[in-house]
């Protein structure tokens, strides 16, 4: 799933779907770059104004932070996370550039209408509403010094004079899903969804999930597993046939974060697939779900790991009326992509199911600012005091657990690479030997390039992921020692 997701512009740093595979919420976090964005209206040349597209959202509900966010959606789907101040900045624009033109405000503190006239300058009508509405004293330079430097570089407004804001940018955040490509439009995953909306009501979900325990019950206590895998790993067209129900659970489960949406009232966006690190990936955009409460957002975070236990029912009811022994493996390969999705660590659905639970949508840029505090001992930064106490507590736990598992499970990789490249040669000669002595030889040649594929796609990761590691410690070190080269590259 993946959910774009950016920074409130004032806030003390970026800050969201999930999917088959890590990292599919880009989070908040953008920083645009210089250049042309969108051209304001004609009418409105030397007025600052909304970039047309733009939707106020408002309030981020279930949220962790003392002072709840306000949302504001861009025309390219993003949202975007305000202070309140801001926000109502936002809101002015918006009533002050309306097609009425002349409208009266709400009453002022004093019980008079305040009567807001066509031809009075856009700043000041956004500052006296501003200074009507937080009691405070705007002034034209004070709201454009917000439009300047705080909405306009968040491609929300255009600059105070008129110009238009830089291009709208996505964020690009840690551990994040980069590389994707859309398959199915918005109105596709649109119709997808509603077709499978139904699945989310209470009794129904309850009546599955109780059927998906007792099911799973009876399979590994009465049934053979081993014996099954050792037979289907002796034949190409059953491993052929086991990635193909693996792939398809991963769509399923993707249909099931859109689903989850549709359910809840709001638009699910496109679907398709891509690159996670160096893993083959799906992904679904629900970048909506945050226009819904944490009930809702959960059912979305929840919504594919629920679909791929409807597809373990079907396939269990198809091995019942069969006794098809891949489908067994079949439903292991499901069940083993169920425990990848619920952990908490990479941006799996567990990782957006506890962001979710806190109201906190970009976990990971809290490891810093928790590390120095918890192991330095040094003052909370403006991020930890933004948050309340309770989801604090809950990312510190969270940071805390994850640095050495990650460390612990880098560490064992790293140890045991050597045996690992030397294991995966090896096997690999054997599944060529195999495939050129097997009866159909097109068949056993696809079905080793297969599994040699599936073999070598870890050790490319952890390569990759050791060479970024050593090009940020130089990056680093390079910056701390003055090295004129150091961000180069």
């Amino acid at each position: 799933m993946t959910l774009p997701f950016a920074p409130g512009a004032g806030e003390a740093g970026p800050t969201p779907g999930q999917g088959t595979t890590p990292g599919q919420r880009p989070t908040p976090g953008e920083r645009p770059t210089p250049g042309q964005g969108p051209a304001p209206d004609a009418r409105a040349v030397g007025q600052p104004r909304l970039v047309t597209g733009i939707e106020l959202v408002g309030e981020f509900e279930g949220s962790g932070y003392r002072d709840p966010p306000q949302l504001v959606c861009r025309p390219d789907g993003q949202l975007v996370r305000l202070p309140g101040l801001l926000y109502q900045v936002v809101r002015a624009l918006d009533g002050a550039n309306g097609p009425s033109g002349e409208r009266r405000d709400g009453p002022r503190p004093d019980g008079a209408p305040k009567s807001v006239r066509k031809d009075e300058p856009v700043m000041a009508r956004v500052a006296a509403e501003l200074s009507r509405e937080t009691g405070r004293q705007f002034t034209e330079e004070h709201i454009a010094y917000l439009i300047d430097q705080k909405l306009a570089p968040l491609s929300l407004t255009t600059y105070s004079d008129g110009s238009p804001p830089p291009p709208a940018r996505r964020n690009d955040p840690f551990l994040a899903f980069r590389f994707r490509l859309a398959v199915l439009p918005e109105h596709i995953t649109w119709f997808v969804s509603g077709l499978f909306a139904w699945l989310f009501h209470p009794l129904l979900i309850l009546f599955s999930v109780c059927a998906f325990v007792v099911g799973e019950a009876w399979l590994w206590t009465t049934q053979e597993t081993g014996i099954a895998l050792q037979a289907v790993l002796s034949s190409p067209g059953s491993i052929l046939f086991v990635v193909f129900l693996a792939i398809a659970s991963c769509v399923f489960h993707e249909w099931g974060h859109g689903a989850a949406c549709r359910y809840g009232g709001v638009r699910p966006g496109a679907m398709g697939c891509g690159i996670y690190l160096v893993w083959p990936a799906f992904y679904t955009d629900i970048t909506n779900s945050y226009r819904l409460g944490r009930a809702g957002r959960i059912r979305a975070d929840l919504g594919g790991v629920y679909f791929n236990a409807l597809f373990v029912l079907g396939l269990l009811g198809l091995y019942v009326a069969t006794g098809f022994q891949p489908l067994l493996v079949a439903i292991l390969s499901v069940n083993l992509e169920i425990v990848q999705q619920l952990l908490p660590t990479l941006r799996f659905d567990g990782y957006y199911i506890v962001a979710d639970l806190i109201g906190i949508p970009d976990l990971f840029k809290y490891i810093g600012p928790i590390l120095r505090r918890v192991v330095l001992r040094r003052p909370k930064d403006d991020r930890l005091k933004a948050l309340k106490r309770w989801p604090q507590i809950v990312v510190a736990f969270w940071v805390l657990f994850l640095i050495p598992v990650l460390l612990l499970q880098l560490g064992i990789l790293v140890l045991n690479l050597p045996q690992l490249l030397v294991s995966d040669w090896q096997q690999a000669r054997l599944l060529i030997e195999n495939a050129g002595a097997s009866g159909n030889q097109v068949l056993g040649m696809t079905s080793a390039c297969l599994q040699i594929l599936l073999l070598a796609l870890p050790v490319a990761g952890l390569v990759l992921i050791l060479w970024g590691a050593a090009r940020s410690l130089v990056r680093f070190v390079g910056r701390k020692a003055g090295w004129s080269g150091a961000d180069g590259g």
